[in-house]
């Protein structure tokens, strides 16, 4: 906006003043604002080749801008540095551009429409979603949403690696708990396999499908079933943890599909062609070291099995072949060694390496009571994306992975992320959009409305709060632009964070509704309402809700909604107006209710079924804790006990059981005591979850703590 003006005038200045000039020069907000509010290098760049100095070029320069009455100043800094203060009724001009441009604001055209493809997440089908793949969830999205407001035609791809040794594994693994769950004894499994406890839910759901028929198959047969329904089953219970964390991909490609299709015979044979493969060991071996990499890598081993960076080759090379301009992998920091070769064999097939380009994500950490939780899917000490929104719910999720940079390890506090104050950066941003939607209801219960706004109201935001806060919002397009062109989605979250932080300084310190100064009003309401804008573009970018409401609890913390009750102007209090304020602002506080915030609220999980002999070890708990007491009565007189029957009835009902926190808890009603025969099969499976319990690690997953 303003920018773009500065680029212009600049442009109109060269040419009156009979100079030549490149535009490779930058006009930017100035760190430091000493050297106003834009600053330009374009004296520096353009000085040369009109033969004059850099100094008394930007001098000539600032003399002709500063006649415009869009700037305040135009000053000369160092050895040619101009620097410029622009006047208020630039901003607010500009300000007035955001609600013409309104959901679209931001919008550009930067990417050109070129065609861009992401590729993130793409986990193992071998287990359910984890804490880190959530990370590479909320990353990739975001990236995708912000990519395509910036003008590139992005696409989202999951690669699924269903084939392959890991996969083997898998149903090595299922078969183990399979044979468990139809009685046969196995000893522990053995070390390399998945022991996670997901394992015995798909035995038992492939038990109830196909029975016991299946161990009727051949070997090769009966592996190859349960390799299709582990895949099948846990490919879609990976797509439904997506779902529920707001994620959807445009195209999913399996590696079992490209192999059928011939694709690796084709890769062995371009490389065999460009004359960059040998026979060694009796291994054929690609010589990568030709083309950057370290050292040569083994393509096929001696017994004809492929390695795995013969798929994953021929993969990047069919998005080369799908025509998009340029490609992002989105991968984990235990991938840095495998890109050198990747790159070296696209090299070698004459293939624009620069059109691939990775990001690196580095570790999750997450952190419960100040203390680190370890995880590992294997020994099935895991704790699953859907367990992590379950705890803390979709929008804490999302921001908290969006708050690092790509590059730097992410400590993701499960406590924090809970809370409901302003210690919590999500809640706090999202508490500003439901604040100044709370302000807009109150200026209409108070009859003052924008359709009576006039454009020349805006002179009275002079405060430089005000103009602070405009700057801000307009420095948004610029913001997406940045992020993506670097692809860092975390620029957002700072983003959001210090808009936020600049309105409710602002509401705190300054009344924005007052009856009895309608002008002024209206001019701040136009100014919040920008704000509410901004923010609801950044968290539809961010993939999060944002409320129009809050608890009172949530609005007593950050400050109440007392500024705008204040309909006069305040007096000097005497001793006994103080108390009776003090009096009037309690009995207000007990009778204000405010509505519940509308955050969006994730699905119930769906859990695998528990055998019954789970079920009824639970039930044998409750009806320990809803025994009742009882009280002898005695038999003195009719009236005691007349009375001592009534008060045995009262005994008689289930007292209230205080939690460790000394919050009540629910009211059990005694249960009836039945009998439930527990059949040897129901015995068995409960056996095989006791003996998968020890197996895990000593580590305990976070525990779910009910409110």
């Amino acid at each position: 906006m303003i920018k773009e003006l500065i680029i212009k005038d600049l442009q109109e200045a060269w040419k009156r003043l009979g100079y030549e000039y490149s535009d490779k020069y930058y006009v930017e907000v100035p760190k430091n604002p000493e050297y106003g509010d834009f600053s330009t290098n374009a004296a520096l760049v353009n000085a040369k080749r009109n033969s004059i100095n850099s100094k008394e070029m930007a001098q000539e320069i600032a003399e002709y801008l500063a006649k415009k009455k869009n700037y305040k100043s135009v000053t000369v800094a160092g050895n040619g540095f101009i620097n410029f203060e622009i006047a208020n009724s630039l901003y607010y001009k500009a300000l007035k551009d955001i609600f013409t441009q309104g959901k679209t604001f931001g919008a550009s055209t930067f990417g050109n429409g070129k065609k861009v493809l992401i590729e993130f997440v793409s986990a193992n089908p071998t287990g359910p979603l984890n804490v880190v793949n959530a990370r590479a969830a909320a990353f990739g999205d975001v990236l995708y949403r912000i990519m395509n407001y910036a003008g590139f035609e992005a696409k989202r791809e999951f690669y699924i690696n269903d084939a392959g040794n890991q996969v083997d594994v898998l149903a090595e693994s299922l078969e183990m708990r399979y044979r468990e769950v139809i009685g046969e004894k196995i000893e522990d499994l053995p070390p390399g396999t998945y022991q996670g406890e997901y394992i015995i839910d798909l035995a038992i759901k492939l038990k109830a499908r196909e029975g016991s028929k299946i161990m009727h198959y051949s070997e090769a047969d009966k592996l190859e079933k349960m390799k299709e329904f582990a895949l099948e089953e846990i490919h879609l219970m990976q797509r439904e943890s997506l779902e529920k964390f707001g994620v959807e991909f445009d195209s999913w490609v399996s590696e079992k599909i490209l192999r059928s299709q011939g694709v690796i015979e084709e890769v062995l044979s371009y490389l065999a062609e460009a004359d960059c493969t040998y026979e060694s060991e009796d291994a054929i071996w690609f010589a990568s070291s030709k083309f950057g990499d370290e050292k040569d890598r083994v393509l096929m081993k001696s017994d004809g099995e492929i390695t795995y960076f013969v798929p994953d080759l021929a993969y990047h090379l069919t998005k080369y072949h799908r025509g998009f301009d340029h490609m992002i992998d989105v991968l984990g920091p235990d991938h840095h060694g495998y890109v050198p070769r990747l790159k070296a064999a696209i090299r070698a097939l004459n293939f624009d390496e620069n059109k691939l380009e990775i990001v690196f994500l580095q570790q999750v950490n997450l952190f419960e009571g100040g203390e680190k939780i370890k995880m590992s899917k294997r020994t099935g000490n895991i704790v699953t994306m859907d367990e992590l929104i379950d705890e803390v719910g979709v929008d804490a999720a999302r921001f908290f992975f969006l708050e690092k940079k790509p590059s730097a390890h992410l400590n993701f506090d499960l406590e924090l992320a809970k809370k409901k104050t302003s210690e919590n950066p999500v809640f706090y941003c999202q508490y500003a959009h439901a604040r100044i939607c709370s302000v807009l209801k109150k200026a209409k219960q108070d009859k003052i409305s924008l359709k009576d706004f006039q454009e020349q109201e805006l002179k009275k935001l002079r405060l430089d709060e005000e103009m602070v806060i405009i700057k801000k919002l307009l420095d948004f397009p610029e913001q997406i632009i940045s992020i993506a062109e670097f692809r860092e989605p975390h620029r957002l979250a700072f983003y959001v964070y210090d808009l936020a932080a600049l309105f409710h300084k602002y509401y705190q310190k300054y009344q924005i509704v007052n009856p009895e100064q309608p002008e002024l009003s209206r001019a701040r309401l136009y100014l919040i309402s920008a704000i509410k804008e901004v923010l609801a573009i950044s968290f539809q970018l961010m993939g999060i809700n944002a409320p129009d409401k809050m608890t009172k609890k949530d609005s007593v913390e950050l400050g109440g909604e007392k500024k705008e009750k204040q309909t006069k102007k305040p007096q000097k209090a005497t001793g006994e107006t103080k108390q009776k304020s003090k009096k009037t602002t309690a009995a207000a506080s007990k009778k204000t209710k405010f509505p519940e915030p509308e955050i969006a609220k994730p699905r119930k999980k769906v859990k695998p079924e528990v055998p019954k002999a789970k079920q009824e070890k639970k039930a044998t708990k409750t009806e320990k804790v809803s025994k009742p007491a009882e009280k002898n009565v005695s038999q003195k007189s009719k009236e005691i006990k007349a009375e001592q029957k009534v008060t045995a009835k009262k005994a008689a009902l289930p007292k209230e059981v205080k939690s460790p926190e000394g919050k009540p808890r629910k009211k059990v009603t005694p249960e009836k005591e039945t009998t439930k025969k527990v059949t040897p099969e129901k015995k068995h499976l409960k056996s095989i979850k006791k003996e998968s319990s020890k197996q895990k690690a000593s580590e305990a997953k976070p525990k779910k703590k009910k409110s």
